[in-house]
This record gives C-alpha cells, sequence and structure tokens, in this order.
C-alpha cells in the first residue's frame, strides 16, 4: 500500500487540532502536502481527498464502502436507528422514506410556512437595536422544524418541544457533550445533575413527547396532513411493515440539528455577505421585486440570481466541512495510490471549495462564478454525495432562499461591525464567530446605519 504523504505527529495531537480549528488544520495541511494526505490513526490510514477527482472515485467506487458502523460514535445523537447507522437494505428503504417526505409537492406546500415563520420572528426585534443573527435564524429554522418535521403550530406539545429542543441542541453543541462522544469512557449517566446524565434526561423527555404524538397520530390520523413525522407514522419499512415508533423516532436527531443549525449557519452567512457587499443586496432586491407584490413561494425559489448567490456562501463554508467517512473493502486504486482494506478515505469539501482552479480567488465572495459555469456533482458538493448525500438538502435550500428573501424585501438590516467574520466550530458547523451582530433599521435611517459602517 503506497500512500499520500501527511504528518508524523501523533494521532491525538493531530485530532486535538482539528477540534480546535478544523479549517485552519485542513488549511495548513493543504498548504503542505496538497489537496490529498494521510493521517494515522494507530494503525489505520485516514486519507483526506479535496479534489474532485478523487471525490468521484470515493462516491462511485464500489470498492469504497460508506458504512455505518464508522459513525457509531454519533449513537447517542442519531439513534440506534439513525440513517447515519445503517447500512444497505435498510438504509437506502429509510433514506427513500425520507427523501419521499422531504421533496416535491410536500416542500411546496411548507413555502407560505417559511415565510410567515420568517416574519413572525423578525417582527419581534426592536428597531434600531442590534441583535445576534445566528440566535435569531436558530428560532426561526426552530419553528420551521416544529411546522414542517412535526406538523406542529401551537399548543402545550408544541411549546413543550419548542422549550426542550432549545435546550436539548443548545447543550448538544457543549463541551459537557462534545468531549464525551470523542471519548466515550466519560459517558457516564450519574443522574440528571450530572454532565452526560443531564444530556440523557433531555433525550427521554423527547422521547416522551415524541412518543406521545406519534400515538395520538396513530389512533388519529388525518389525510390531508403533509408533515413529515404524519408521512413517516403510515410508511412502510423494507419488510412492508408499519416502522415502529423506535425507528420513527430515530429518524429525527439528525434531521433536528441540520435543520435548526446547518441552516441557521448558511442563512446568517447569507445575511452577512449580501449586507457587506450592498451591490448584492440590490441586485437581489430587484429581481425579487420583479416578481410583483406577494410573490408566490415557487417563484421566488427558481429565481436565477438567488440561487448563485446561496451556492456561493455554501461554497465558502459548507454546511458539510467533510464527507462521511469511507472504507477501503477491496484492494483499490485512488487516483494514483493503491489502498489496502480497512483504509479510511474522507472527501473534503472544503478543500474542494477553496480550490483556486475550480474558482479563482476562492475567498472572495462572487455569486457570478454560479451564474458563468455549471459545476459537478464532485466539485460542488455542499451537502455531501452518494449514499449519505444529507436526505434534507431539498427542503434546506428551499428553506435558505425564502428566508432569505423574506428578510431581504421586508426588513432593512445593517451590519454594526466592518471586520471581516471568522467561522467558529460549533459542532459539525461553523457559523459566524460573533454571532453576526446586526441592526433593524428604520427605512429612513439605513442608508446613515450603512455609512456609519462604512459599508456604502
Amino acid at each position: 500500500m503506497n500512500l499520500p504523504q501527511g504528518p508524523k505527529f501523533p494521532a491525538w495531537w493531530l485530532k486535538m487540532q482539528f477540534s480546535a480549528d478544523p479549517l485552519s488544520f485542513l488549511d495548513k495541511m493543504n498548504q503542505r502536502y496538497g489537496d490529498i494526505f494521510t493521517i494515522m490513526s494507530e494503525s489505520t490510514p485516514l486519507i483526506f481527498v479535496g479534489n474532485p477527482q478523487g471525490i468521484k472515485q470515493i462516491f462511485t467506487n464500489p470498492e469504497i464502502i460508506a458504512s455505518g458502523e464508522l459513525n457509531a460514535e454519533s449513537a447517542p445523537l442519531v439513534g440506534k436507528n439513525g440513517l447515519l447507522l445503517l447500512d444497505g437494505v435498510r438504509h437506502r428503504s429509510r433514506r427513500k422514506l425520507l427523501m419521499s417526505s422531504l421533496h416535491g409537492n410536500n416542500i411546496r406546500a411548507y413555502g407560505q410556512q417559511i415565510c410567515d415563520v420568517t416574519e413572525k420572528v423578525m417582527n419581534q426585534l426592536p428597531i434600531g437595536k442590534s441583535f445576534l443573527a445566528y440566535p435569531t435564524m436558530q428560532k426561526i429554522t426552530l419553528e420551521v422544524i416544529l411546522n414542517t418535521l412535526f406538523g406542529l403550530h401551537e399548543g402545550d406539545r408544541y411549546e413543550q418541544l419548542k422549550h426542550l429542543l432549545t435546550n436539548l441542541m443548545n447543550y448538544a453543541r457543549s463541551p459537557f457533550v462534545e468531549i464525551p462522544l470523542s471519548f466515550p469512557f466519560l459517558q457516564q449517566d450519574l443522574g440528571r445533575w450530572s454532565p452526560w446524565g443531564y444530556f440523557r434526561d433531555l433525550w427521554r423527555q423527547f422521547d416522551q413527547l415524541i412518543y406521545a404524538e406519534i400515538s395520538d397520530r396513530r389512533q388519529q390520523s388525518n389525510p390531508d396532513a403533509n408533515d413529515v413525522l404524519s408521512e413517516l407514522i403510515f410508511a412502510r419499512n423494507e419488510t412492508g411493515e408499519l416502522l415502529t415508533n423506535e425507528e420513527i423516532r430515530d429518524l429525527f436527531p439528525s434531521l433536528l440539528f441540520g435543520g435548526r443549525d446547518a441552516s441557521a449557519t448558511a442563512i446568517t452567512w447569507a445575511l452577512y455577505w449580501v449586507h457587506r457587499q450592498p451591490q448584492v443586496r440590490e441586485k437581489l432586491l430587484k429581481e425579487i421585486n420583479s416578481l410583483g407584490e406577494s410573490p408566490d413561494p415557487i417563484s421566488i425559489v427558481k429565481l436565477p440570481y438567488l440561487n448563485a448567490v446561496c451556492n456561493e456562501i455554501l461554497r465558502i463554508y459548507p454546511t458539510q466541512v467533510v464527507t462521511f467517512p469511507r472504507i477501503v473493502e477491496s484492494p483499490t486504486n485512488l487516483i494514483g495510490y493503491n489502498l489496502s482494506p480497512g483504509a479510511i478515505i474522507i472527501g473534503c469539501i472544503y478543500l474542494t471549495h477553496q480550490n483556486p482552479e475550480l474558482y479563482p480567488q476562492p475567498q472572495q465572495f462572487q455569486p457570478e462564478r454560479f451564474l458563468d459555469k455549471q459545476y459537478s456533482p464532485y466539485e460542488f458538493m455542499p451537502f455531501g454525495g452518494g449514499a449519505r448525500r444529507c436526505p434534507g438538502e431539498a427542503l434546506a435550500l428551499f428553506e435558505m432562499k425564502l428566508v432569505l428573501s423574506t428578510i431581504l424585501s421586508g426588513y432593512q438590516l445593517a451590519l454594526t461591525n466592518t471586520k471581516r467574520e471568522k467561522p467558529q466550530p460549533q459542532g459539525a458547523n461553523y457559523p459566524p464567530a460573533s454571532g453576526l451582530k446586526m441592526v433593524l433599521c428604520q427605512i429612513q435611517e439605513y442608508k446613515e446605519q450603512l455609512q456609519e459602517a462604512g459599508l456604502c
């Protein structure tokens, strides 16, 4: 087996560096070793690949398998029957169920709900006072989750889930959970007042609420319901049987974290770039306004420049920095390297998106590049690819476009800081380190705010 070059430092040291600042770590590795390099984890080589040729082989080579076993350490987050841990027929069947619930006519029906939720949250902001955009976008994306995934809009269970999911997902991003996920021996449930015990207690509360909702839905079916939970309750698995309550429950955690935090991260970066470059905002507004008053959400999501802006945002800081790991099952060749069974391969989305040959001046925000060129799924892949591609991709893009267009067309915002924002890792996501402080302005104050911020 001949492996790509890589650092010779101990694996634990490299893991600490990666955990502390993943993007800087990947940049340093790329500068020293190129877009394919190896990190040894004891006797197992971890091969990072950040070029389209290698990415294509990762997604299409039958000898390179996306085994659910490689995601075993995430079981406390996603459940034993979560998509990340399933393989083969079970994985394909459950993925198909989710894809049908999160595409086509279903998400079209969510359009007005997303716009309404955005207005509801934005209308709560005081005019003339600064606010943090990232937690505000998290409020929007959480309410969208409650509406679209659970079909809940009001009532006791809606309020309970809203409060619980906020606590659960915030705590899951804390060191009290992230460190034990990396070091399983720390996962000690010593009661509700212990760090891991509190985390498990939050999940138990979630289980009680979701199982109660499933029980109610089974007894009182609503043929007009189009939320994901309702569809899964009456869906059948690979053997033709109805999904069990636990199987349904385990399909939600990954959707929850992606639906709130990944979506909120993308929308927050959208607000940053659009308001940092006022000409982009003006061009977007002109395109949105061309649809007339109260445009149909489907017409909005088809706008070409809006699509280009969203793609460029996802290119610079993708919601997934790396693909899910793959394992070599049989001897194979990966862009000139002969690999033996057991080697682990990780596609590096971030490095591919920063490739100057693909994307000239990659650190520059240039939406026009997506109008001038059609990129392949091995060159642009913000939601991963192959068998592990994010099943919620269509809904995430749909939501991102509608939230951004609703905010731009209805609210005058300005950045309060002219310094370039840097991403900060929070779990698998990289929102702006500051949370992105902005101000909601009255119309007559808007240009003054821009001038004071040095943006016009």
